[in-house]
């Protein structure tokens, strides 16, 4: 072992929450290594639970008695939510703004004062040019690249503190997250994931107001050499018809949908500020899987939303099976401080625990029978790292000695209640002939689809 090989890297970065957070963090970690940061620990925090801000304060704690010597610095939605908490920590040197953290030129600010600042979200005008700019490569050590085309929230659920964590929704332009995507593909990955605080809101605050589906077709249009596109969760009701075009006539585009449903009930989706109904949450998962009849439905749902009784959590179970959902995220329901939700009579904590628990459980069995369901299946999946795969469907798939970033058709041999096994049936005729071609002159790239 070299003697440097236990030295922690320059920057590292701390990641809490969701996947966009995640694709900021490579963002920001880029930046604060280019403008010269060194010894320094990042905490990229999530605001959606109070147990998410408790876990963000207690590993800046540990990483602070592990580093002493480190430069501490907090950024993320629970940094902008509760700025002064953060910063009144005696670990943390200084606490950055979520429009702040991924702007190059706001790490060289720090390098050269070493100050940092939160700003009013509310008071930025652009729209998202620098989050194309923040994040031209895909996550450090993945497969497949996630593109940041839309941040910030227009509107209000009553649970919801992210709007005041993230401001108002701004769009990354067209022509931006094309060129984005086709460097991607240029530097070898093969799959794009659209992420964002509320993607389906993408163009509103653009010239013409565009919608997200014109987006996913220009995209599909403009880099022929992508193999799959997915997005991350999108609000049914804000599905336009251009994305169902794309349903029926794109198979690049990947039959897996992640829904923001919440709840079940009418009654406590309009307590939520919800702008869809159960019957539209229902009519739109079979619009769209008479679109795309393969379609893989996921879920985000919170259980235990205060005044929910029984007989509404039940209709919140009763949905999962009307909707066909096989993959579900859920969350207790936790109160945060600020949102009109926190201000209603509420559940006792063990009750939206014990239901979260019920709904996981529900989940477990839709999963697990949708993988049972899958055995003698062959499909093409793309190779993550650790031997797992995934199918166009999301469709996780245990396969030996297949290397990461390939694409290969698989057979599904077995399954158990979280994954599939597979054997491959034909190997990935890009890698075998990119193998097999010629060497290149130093400098050329291989790039390109067929």
């Amino acid at each position: 072992m070299n003697a440097g090989d236990d030295m922690p890297p320059a920057v590292e970065v701390v990641t809490f929450g969701c996947r966009l957070n995640a694709v900021e963090s490579e963002a920001m970690r880029r930046a604060a290594e280019a403008a010269g940061q060194t010894n320094t620990i990042v905490f990229n925090t999530c605001a959606v639970t109070q147990e998410a801000v408790r876990q963000a304060r207690q590993a800046i704690r540990r990483a602070a008695r592990a580093r002493p010597d480190a430069t501490i610095i907090v950024t993320g939605c629970a940094a902008q939510t509760e700025t002064q908490s953060f910063a009144s920590m005696p670990e943390v040197a200084m606490v950055m703004g979520n429009s702040d953290k991924a702007r190059p030129s706001a790490w060289l600010d720090l390098a050269r004062d070493g100050t940092a600042r939160v700003n009013d979200l509310f008071a930025l005008p652009e729209t998202a040019h620098h989050f194309v700019a923040g994040s031209v490569d895909a996550l450090q050590g993945h497969t497949r690249a996630f593109v940041e085309v839309q941040n910030g929230c227009d509107h209000r659920c009553t649970f919801c503190i992210i709007p005041f964590g993230r401001g108002p929704s701004r769009s990354a332009p067209a022509g931006d997250v094309v060129a984005q995507i086709r460097r991607l593909c240029a530097n070898g990955y093969r799959e794009a994931v659209l992420t964002g605080v509320d993607i389906t809101s993408w163009g509103h605050d653009l010239p013409g107001k565009p919608g997200f589906g014109w987006l996913v077709k220009q995209i599909l249009k403009g880099v022929p050499e992508l193999e799959r596109l997915r997005v991350s969760s999108i609000d049914c009701i804000e599905a336009d018809a251009d994305l169902f075009e794309v349903l029926a006539s794109q198979p690049r585009f990947m039959p897996h949908l992640h829904l923001s449903l919440q709840a079940g009930d009418d009654l406590i989706l309009k307590r939520m500020k919800r702008r869809h109904s159960r019957d539209e949450a229902i009519a739109f998962c079979a619009q769209a899987r008479a679109a795309r009849p393969d379609l893989v439905f996921g879920a985000d749902f919170i259980a235990g939303f205060p005044t929910e009784t029984e007989e509404m959590f039940q209709r919140t179970l009763d949905l999962v099976e009307e909707c066909g959902l096989t993959h579900l995220h859920v969350f207790p329901f936790s109160p945060r401080p600020g949102t009109p939700a926190a201000r209603m009579p509420q559940l006792a904590h063990d009750v939206a625990k014990e239901r979260a628990a019920r709904l996981r459980s529900l989940g477990q069995v839709r999963l697990a029978a949708h993988l049972a369901a899958q055995v003698g299946r062959e499909f093409n999946v793309l190779a993550e790292r650790g031997g797992l795969a995934r199918a166009p469907d999301f469709t996780p798939v245990r396969v030996e000695d297949l290397a990461p970033g390939a694409i290969a058709r698989v057979l599904v041999l077995s399954a158990d209640a979280k994954t599939c096994f597979g054997t491959v049936v034909q190997e990935d005729q890009r890698l075998l002939e990119i193998n097999a071609a010629p060497l290149l002159p130093v400098g050329e790239a291989v790039c390109g689809a067929d």
